[in-house]
């Protein structure tokens, strides 16, 4: 059982490295609002005392006037043409919040995204929001479990159990990780082009946080790949290695090695008939020739030294 003992555990760590960069870069990029980031083309507000720039410029009345005349009564009258009458004001969304600059100030105005969406992709919105949850978890999950994996050397058969189920869990987390983003950019296309009108992109593109999520399916994937070919080669090895060199006895292996051991070693056993008499192979072949003859004719008689080798066998 030394191969058992040592397995590889630089490929372990590389795994859980990946598996918590997975797990790091997917959390944060669920909680950023930068999965896609642009300007927005919404008309320039009048200038005031509070605003000097990218806005409209107003003549002011004389002192005259204005006991006279209404600020709603005035007529205000702009010679700025095309684009020049609208300002380009920066935005940047993710799975929960929409921000955009604010015209009135330097700070930001935040909006839900789910309220923006359209109502028809609501739901697909919901089932991204809920796969990326569950991407999270099972990373989660496949994380302790490589790390108990780690910690706990003294069954190194539990150990290649815990493996194994990391590696499903890798996979899983990783189809819904891919899932949940194609989803979400289903829905941000089908937004740009149905949401509200104060709120649709004049230019947009992928944000940081849209280029992450992708980092962390990579990733993800990858340590499910390293944690996978750990398994096999473990296996592969002990089977060659371990199954070749076994003589029969279970004195030096531990009590719950030693029926892991008869499981794979009787696999492994030759399943040819051995004679260890010249008696021993005229009773057999006399036995086989009265069953060939009380059975059908067209029976194959490899089919019959099959059974007869099973039933002795039993």
């Amino acid at each position: 059982m030394e191969l058992l003992k040592g397995l590889p555990l630089h490929r372990t760590f590389l795994a859980v490295i990946l598996n918590l960069l997975a797990l790091t870069l997917s959390t944060t990029a669920l909680l950023g609002s930068y999965w896609c980031t642009g300007t927005q083309k919404v008309p320039k507000p009048l200038c005031g005392k509070s605003k000097a720039s990218q806005c409209v410029g107003v003549p002011m009345p004389s002192d005259a006037d204005t006991s006279n005349v209404s600020s709603e009564d005035t007529v205000h009258y702009s010679w700025e043409t095309g684009d020049d009458r609208f300002a380009f004001r920066y935005f940047h969304t993710g799975m929960w919040l929409s921000c955009e600059e604010s015209m009135e100030g330097p700070e930001e105005k935040c909006r839900s995204f789910i309220e923006l969406s359209p109502p028809a992709e609501r739901g697909i919105l919901w089932l991204s929001l809920g796969s990326e949850m569950l991407y999270i978890s099972l990373l989660l999950i496949s994380f302790i479990l490589l790390m108990v994996e780690i910690l706990h050397t003294g069954n190194p058969v539990c150990g290649m159990k815990l493996n194994a189920f990391a590696a499903v869990s890798s996979v899983l987390s990783g189809l819904l990780g891919m899932v949940a983003h194609m989803m979400y950019t289903q829905v941000f296309q089908a937004t740009v082009n149905l949401g509200p009108e104060d709120w649709r992109p004049h230019t947009w593109d992928y944000g940081w946080a849209f280029y992450m999520a992708w980092a962390s399916f990579t990733c993800c994937m990858a340590s499910a790949v390293t944690t996978l070919n750990t398994y096999t080669k473990t296996i592969l090895e002990f089977k060659r290695n371990h199954i070749k060199g076994y003589d029969g006895t279970l004195r030096d292996h531990p009590q719950h090695h030693q029926c892991f051991i008869q499981q794979i070693s009787s696999y492994y056993e030759p399943k040819e008939k051995v004679f260890h008499s010249v008696s021993e192979g005229v009773d057999f072949y006399t036995d086989l020739q009265q069953k060939i003859l009380q059975r059908e004719p067209e029976l194959d008689l490899d089919e019959v030294l099959g059974q007869t080798i099973g039933e002795d066998r039993c």
